[in-house]
Protein backbone atom coordinates (compact mmCIF):
# COMPACT_ATOMS: atom_id res chain seq x y z
CA UNK A 1 0.00 0.00 0.00
CA UNK A 2 1.36 3.41 -1.01
CA UNK A 3 2.40 5.67 1.81
CA UNK A 4 0.58 8.99 2.02
CA UNK A 5 2.17 11.85 3.95
CA UNK A 6 0.36 14.83 5.42
CA UNK A 7 2.75 17.20 3.68
CA UNK A 8 5.92 17.19 1.63
CA UNK A 9 8.34 19.63 3.23
CA UNK A 10 11.27 20.86 1.12
CA UNK A 11 14.34 22.41 2.75
CA UNK A 12 16.05 24.25 -0.07
CA UNK A 13 19.80 24.90 -0.10
CA UNK A 14 20.10 25.16 3.70
CA UNK A 15 23.04 26.90 5.34
CA UNK A 16 22.27 25.00 8.55
CA UNK A 17 19.85 22.23 9.51
CA UNK A 18 17.21 22.70 12.20
CA UNK A 19 17.24 19.19 13.66
CA UNK A 20 14.48 19.95 16.16
CA UNK A 21 12.13 21.18 13.43
CA UNK A 22 13.00 18.26 11.17
CA UNK A 23 12.21 15.79 13.94
CA UNK A 24 8.94 17.55 14.66
CA UNK A 25 7.95 17.43 10.99
CA UNK A 26 8.84 13.76 10.62
CA UNK A 27 7.04 12.71 13.79
CA UNK A 28 4.04 14.70 12.54
CA UNK A 29 3.61 12.34 9.60
CA UNK A 30 5.33 14.46 6.96
CA UNK A 31 7.95 13.75 4.34
CA UNK A 32 11.05 15.93 4.65
CA UNK A 33 13.47 16.44 1.75
CA UNK A 34 16.70 18.44 1.90
CA UNK A 35 17.44 19.62 -1.62
CA UNK A 36 20.37 21.30 -3.36
CA UNK A 37 20.47 23.10 -6.70
CA UNK A 38 24.22 23.85 -6.99
CA UNK A 39 27.50 22.54 -5.52
CA UNK A 40 28.09 25.80 -3.66
CA UNK A 41 25.22 24.90 -1.34
CA UNK A 42 26.42 21.47 -0.21
CA UNK A 43 30.15 21.97 0.13
CA UNK A 44 30.26 21.36 3.88
CA UNK A 45 26.82 20.21 4.95
CA UNK A 46 26.40 16.73 3.44
CA UNK A 47 28.05 14.93 6.36
CA UNK A 48 25.46 16.44 8.68
CA UNK A 49 22.72 15.46 6.24
CA UNK A 50 24.05 11.90 6.33
CA UNK A 51 23.76 11.81 10.11
CA UNK A 52 20.05 12.53 9.70
CA UNK A 53 19.82 9.89 6.98
CA UNK A 54 21.28 7.36 9.40
CA UNK A 55 18.80 8.30 12.12
CA UNK A 56 15.58 8.46 10.13
CA UNK A 57 13.83 6.11 7.71
CA UNK A 58 12.87 6.79 4.10
CA UNK A 59 10.53 9.62 5.15
CA UNK A 60 13.69 11.76 5.22
CA UNK A 61 15.32 12.21 1.84
CA UNK A 62 17.90 14.10 -0.18
CA UNK A 63 17.42 15.69 -3.59
CA UNK A 64 19.87 17.15 -6.10
CA UNK A 65 18.30 19.14 -8.93
CA UNK A 66 18.94 21.96 -11.46
CA UNK A 67 22.77 22.43 -11.51
CA UNK A 68 22.26 24.53 -14.61
CA UNK A 69 25.25 24.56 -17.01
CA UNK A 70 26.84 21.86 -14.84
CA UNK A 71 26.93 18.09 -14.79
CA UNK A 72 26.09 16.72 -11.35
CA UNK A 73 28.97 14.66 -9.98
CA UNK A 74 27.52 11.52 -8.38
CA UNK A 75 30.75 11.09 -6.40
CA UNK A 76 29.09 13.50 -3.97
CA UNK A 77 26.68 10.69 -3.09
CA UNK A 78 29.53 8.91 -1.32
CA UNK A 79 29.23 11.58 1.36
CA UNK A 80 25.70 10.42 2.22
CA UNK A 81 26.13 6.61 2.39
CA UNK A 82 23.15 6.23 4.75
CA UNK A 83 20.65 7.88 2.41
CA UNK A 84 17.47 5.84 2.04
CA UNK A 85 15.42 8.13 -0.18
CA UNK A 86 17.35 9.84 -2.99
CA UNK A 87 16.17 12.04 -5.84
CA UNK A 88 18.37 13.00 -8.77
CA UNK A 89 15.90 14.78 -11.00
CA UNK A 90 15.39 17.91 -13.05
CA UNK A 91 19.04 17.48 -13.99
CA UNK A 92 20.37 17.87 -17.53
CA UNK A 93 23.56 15.87 -17.00
CA UNK A 94 25.22 13.69 -14.39
CA UNK A 95 28.47 11.74 -14.34
CA UNK A 96 30.05 9.04 -12.19
CA UNK A 97 26.64 7.38 -11.84
CA UNK A 98 28.45 4.18 -10.86
CA UNK A 99 28.69 5.74 -7.39
CA UNK A 100 25.14 4.49 -6.84
CA UNK A 101 26.72 1.05 -6.37
CA UNK A 102 28.11 2.25 -3.01
CA UNK A 103 24.71 3.20 -1.56
CA UNK A 104 23.70 0.08 0.32
CA UNK A 105 20.77 1.62 2.20
CA UNK A 106 18.65 2.86 -0.69
CA UNK A 107 14.92 2.25 -0.32
CA UNK A 108 13.56 4.84 -2.77
CA UNK A 109 15.28 6.32 -5.84
CA UNK A 110 14.16 8.91 -8.39
CA UNK A 111 16.27 9.38 -11.54
CA UNK A 112 15.31 12.14 -13.94
CA UNK A 113 18.52 13.02 -15.79
CA UNK A 114 17.76 14.36 -19.27
CA UNK A 115 21.06 13.28 -20.83
CA UNK A 116 21.44 10.04 -18.91
CA UNK A 117 24.46 8.37 -20.48
CA UNK A 118 24.29 4.93 -18.89
CA UNK A 119 21.45 3.03 -20.53
CA UNK A 120 22.36 -0.01 -18.39
CA UNK A 121 22.13 1.88 -15.10
CA UNK A 122 19.52 -0.54 -13.74
CA UNK A 123 22.22 -3.20 -13.76
CA UNK A 124 23.82 -1.64 -10.66
CA UNK A 125 23.52 -4.30 -7.94
CA UNK A 126 22.48 -2.02 -5.07
CA UNK A 127 19.36 -0.96 -6.95
CA UNK A 128 17.92 -4.47 -6.76
CA UNK A 129 16.84 -3.90 -3.16
CA UNK A 130 14.77 -0.81 -4.01
CA UNK A 131 11.10 -0.70 -3.04
CA UNK A 132 10.32 2.53 -4.90
CA UNK A 133 11.79 3.62 -8.25
CA UNK A 134 11.01 6.58 -10.48
CA UNK A 135 13.10 6.65 -13.67
CA UNK A 136 12.70 8.59 -16.92
CA UNK A 137 15.09 8.37 -19.88
CA UNK A 138 14.56 10.96 -22.62
CA UNK A 139 17.71 10.46 -24.70
CA UNK A 140 19.10 6.93 -24.44
CA UNK A 141 17.03 3.75 -24.66
CA UNK A 142 16.89 2.47 -21.10
CA UNK A 143 17.30 -1.27 -20.75
CA UNK A 144 14.66 -2.67 -18.38
CA UNK A 145 15.75 -6.31 -18.55
CA UNK A 146 17.34 -5.98 -15.10
CA UNK A 147 13.89 -5.79 -13.49
CA UNK A 148 14.00 -9.59 -13.46
CA UNK A 149 16.29 -9.22 -10.42
CA UNK A 150 14.30 -6.51 -8.58
CA UNK A 151 12.59 -8.79 -6.07
CA UNK A 152 11.43 -6.09 -3.64
CA UNK A 153 10.08 -3.34 -5.91
CA UNK A 154 6.58 -2.22 -4.94
CA UNK A 155 6.21 1.12 -6.73
CA UNK A 156 7.48 1.96 -10.21
CA UNK A 157 7.17 5.08 -12.36
CA UNK A 158 9.01 4.51 -15.64
CA UNK A 159 9.02 6.45 -18.86
CA UNK A 160 10.66 7.80 -21.96
CA UNK A 161 12.73 5.62 -24.25
CA UNK A 162 12.86 2.03 -23.02
CA UNK A 163 13.35 -1.52 -24.22
CA UNK A 164 12.36 -4.86 -22.68
CA UNK A 165 9.25 -3.29 -21.15
CA UNK A 166 7.77 -6.74 -20.57
CA UNK A 167 10.44 -7.35 -17.88
CA UNK A 168 8.15 -5.36 -15.59
CA UNK A 169 6.03 -8.51 -15.48
CA UNK A 170 8.67 -10.11 -13.23
CA UNK A 171 8.01 -7.58 -10.44
CA UNK A 172 5.74 -9.84 -8.39
CA UNK A 173 5.32 -7.43 -5.46
CA UNK A 174 4.49 -4.38 -7.58
CA UNK A 175 1.34 -2.61 -6.39
CA UNK A 176 1.79 0.76 -8.15
CA UNK A 177 2.78 1.28 -11.79
CA UNK A 178 2.93 4.49 -13.82
CA UNK A 179 3.89 4.31 -17.50
CA UNK A 180 4.97 7.74 -18.75
CA UNK A 181 5.41 8.67 -22.42
CA UNK A 182 5.65 5.05 -23.53
CA UNK A 183 4.03 4.53 -26.92
CA UNK A 184 2.48 1.47 -28.54
CA UNK A 185 4.52 -1.16 -26.71
CA UNK A 186 2.13 -3.96 -25.70
CA UNK A 187 0.88 -4.20 -22.13
CA UNK A 188 0.39 -7.98 -21.79
CA UNK A 189 2.91 -8.07 -18.95
CA UNK A 190 0.41 -6.27 -16.68
CA UNK A 191 -1.58 -9.51 -16.51
CA UNK A 192 1.30 -11.09 -14.56
CA UNK A 193 1.25 -8.40 -11.86
CA UNK A 194 -1.17 -10.07 -9.45
CA UNK A 195 -0.60 -7.54 -6.64
CA UNK A 196 -1.05 -4.44 -8.81
CA UNK A 197 -3.60 -2.03 -7.33
CA UNK A 198 -2.75 1.30 -8.99
CA UNK A 199 -2.15 1.82 -12.72
CA UNK A 200 -1.47 5.15 -14.42
CA UNK A 201 -0.93 5.50 -18.18
CA UNK A 202 0.33 8.99 -18.93
CA UNK A 203 1.21 10.60 -22.26
CA UNK A 204 2.72 8.51 -25.04
CA UNK A 205 0.39 6.97 -27.59
CA UNK A 206 -1.84 3.92 -27.82
CA UNK A 207 -5.36 3.26 -29.06
CA UNK A 208 -6.62 1.01 -26.28
CA UNK A 209 -5.72 -1.22 -23.33
CA UNK A 210 -7.38 -4.36 -24.63
CA UNK A 211 -4.35 -6.49 -23.66
CA UNK A 212 -5.23 -6.09 -20.00
CA UNK A 213 -7.42 -8.98 -18.86
CA UNK A 214 -9.44 -9.41 -15.65
CA UNK A 215 -7.42 -7.97 -12.78
CA UNK A 216 -7.45 -6.64 -9.21
CA UNK A 217 -6.54 -3.03 -10.04
CA UNK A 218 -8.35 -0.57 -7.77
CA UNK A 219 -7.23 2.78 -9.16
CA UNK A 220 -6.89 3.48 -12.91
CA UNK A 221 -5.85 6.73 -14.57
CA UNK A 222 -5.48 7.34 -18.30
CA UNK A 223 -4.29 10.84 -19.15
CA UNK A 224 -3.10 12.57 -22.34
CA UNK A 225 -2.51 9.34 -24.23
CA UNK A 226 -2.36 10.24 -27.91
CA UNK A 227 -4.82 8.34 -30.12
CA UNK A 228 -6.64 6.60 -27.26
CA UNK A 229 -10.24 5.92 -28.31
CA UNK A 230 -11.33 2.53 -26.97
CA UNK A 231 -12.26 1.75 -23.36
CA UNK A 232 -14.60 -1.13 -24.12
CA UNK A 233 -12.77 -3.52 -21.78
CA UNK A 234 -13.32 -1.35 -18.70
CA UNK A 235 -15.45 -4.06 -17.08
CA UNK A 236 -12.34 -6.28 -16.89
CA UNK A 237 -11.40 -3.98 -13.98
CA UNK A 238 -13.89 -5.47 -11.53
CA UNK A 239 -12.00 -4.33 -8.42
CA UNK A 240 -11.87 -0.72 -9.62
CA UNK A 241 -12.61 1.83 -6.91
CA UNK A 242 -11.55 4.97 -8.76
CA UNK A 243 -11.40 5.76 -12.49
CA UNK A 244 -9.85 8.94 -13.93
CA UNK A 245 -9.89 9.75 -17.66
CA UNK A 246 -8.31 13.05 -18.73
CA UNK A 247 -7.45 14.81 -22.00
CA UNK A 248 -8.57 12.01 -24.33
CA UNK A 249 -10.01 13.95 -27.27
CA UNK A 250 -10.63 10.87 -29.46
CA UNK A 251 -12.59 8.91 -26.87
CA UNK A 252 -16.27 9.07 -27.88
CA UNK A 253 -17.98 6.63 -25.55
CA UNK A 254 -17.66 5.03 -22.13
CA UNK A 255 -20.11 2.23 -21.47
CA UNK A 256 -20.46 0.07 -18.38
CA UNK A 257 -22.20 -2.94 -19.91
CA UNK A 258 -21.99 -5.09 -16.80
CA UNK A 259 -22.03 -4.41 -13.09
CA UNK A 260 -18.93 -2.94 -11.45
CA UNK A 261 -19.60 -3.41 -7.76
CA UNK A 262 -16.56 -1.57 -6.38
CA UNK A 263 -16.43 1.69 -8.36
CA UNK A 264 -17.00 4.67 -6.04
CA UNK A 265 -15.44 7.60 -7.89
CA UNK A 266 -15.49 8.49 -11.59
CA UNK A 267 -13.72 11.56 -13.00
CA UNK A 268 -13.77 12.55 -16.67
CA UNK A 269 -12.01 15.77 -17.67
CA UNK A 270 -11.33 17.48 -20.98
CA UNK A 271 -12.51 14.65 -23.23
CA UNK A 272 -14.04 16.93 -25.84
CA UNK A 273 -15.11 14.14 -28.19
CA UNK A 274 -16.93 12.15 -25.51
CA UNK A 275 -20.67 12.16 -26.30
CA UNK A 276 -21.94 9.09 -24.42
CA UNK A 277 -21.56 7.88 -20.84
CA UNK A 278 -23.83 4.87 -20.49
CA UNK A 279 -24.64 2.09 -18.08
CA UNK A 280 -24.51 4.21 -14.95
CA UNK A 281 -27.03 1.91 -13.28
CA UNK A 282 -24.31 -0.75 -13.31
CA UNK A 283 -22.33 1.19 -10.69
CA UNK A 284 -24.21 0.49 -7.41
CA UNK A 285 -21.56 2.06 -5.12
CA UNK A 286 -20.73 5.17 -7.15
CA UNK A 287 -20.96 8.26 -4.96
CA UNK A 288 -18.64 10.82 -6.64
CA UNK A 289 -18.98 11.83 -10.28
CA UNK A 290 -17.01 14.61 -12.01
CA UNK A 291 -17.60 15.45 -15.68
CA UNK A 292 -15.78 18.47 -17.10
CA UNK A 293 -15.38 19.67 -20.71
CA UNK A 294 -17.01 16.85 -22.65
CA UNK A 295 -19.58 16.72 -25.45
CA UNK A 296 -22.08 14.86 -23.24
CA UNK A 297 -25.57 16.41 -23.30
CA UNK A 298 -26.48 17.15 -19.70
CA UNK A 299 -30.23 16.66 -20.07
CA UNK A 300 -29.85 13.29 -21.74
CA UNK A 301 -27.30 12.20 -19.18
CA UNK A 302 -29.18 13.27 -16.06
CA UNK A 303 -32.41 11.63 -17.25
CA UNK A 304 -30.89 8.15 -17.46
CA UNK A 305 -31.13 5.81 -14.51
CA UNK A 306 -28.43 6.76 -12.00
CA UNK A 307 -27.21 4.75 -9.00
CA UNK A 308 -28.97 5.46 -5.70
CA UNK A 309 -25.58 5.76 -4.00
CA UNK A 310 -24.64 8.85 -6.03
CA UNK A 311 -24.38 11.87 -3.70
CA UNK A 312 -21.87 14.23 -5.33
CA UNK A 313 -22.10 15.30 -8.98
CA UNK A 314 -20.06 17.96 -10.74
CA UNK A 315 -20.87 18.64 -14.38
CA UNK A 316 -19.31 21.59 -16.19
CA UNK A 317 -19.10 22.68 -19.81
CA UNK A 318 -17.15 25.88 -18.96
CA UNK A 319 -19.87 27.90 -20.69
CA UNK A 320 -21.06 30.28 -18.03
CA UNK A 321 -24.81 30.41 -18.72
CA UNK A 322 -25.13 26.66 -19.37
CA UNK A 323 -23.17 25.81 -16.23
CA UNK A 324 -25.39 28.03 -14.07
CA UNK A 325 -28.46 26.17 -15.31
CA UNK A 326 -26.77 22.80 -14.79
CA UNK A 327 -25.77 23.73 -11.23
CA UNK A 328 -29.35 24.74 -10.41
CA UNK A 329 -30.66 21.45 -11.82
CA UNK A 330 -28.18 19.42 -9.78
CA UNK A 331 -29.12 21.28 -6.57
CA UNK A 332 -32.79 20.61 -7.19
CA UNK A 333 -32.02 16.92 -7.57
CA UNK A 334 -30.24 16.95 -4.21
CA UNK A 335 -26.67 16.55 -5.44
CA UNK A 336 -23.89 18.36 -3.60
Amino acid sequence: MRKIWKKRILINNPIALDRVQIEQDLRGGNQVIVQFSHPEFYGSILEEVDELCARWDEDFGVRFYAHYSLSFDCQNLLRIPHVKMLQLNSLVQAHNTEALAKLDNLYSLSLGIYELENSEILGIDTLRSLKILNIISDKKILNLQYFKEFSYLEELHVGGKVKNLDAIGYLEDLNYLALHSISKLPLHFINRLRKLKNLRILLGGREHIQEIEENEIEDLEISRVRGFHDLTNITAFQALNRLVIEDQIQLQEISFNQEMKALEELSIRNCKGLTRLMGMEQLPLLHKLHIFKTAIDFDSFINQKLPNSLSSVEFATFKSKADQEIQQSLLKLGFQ
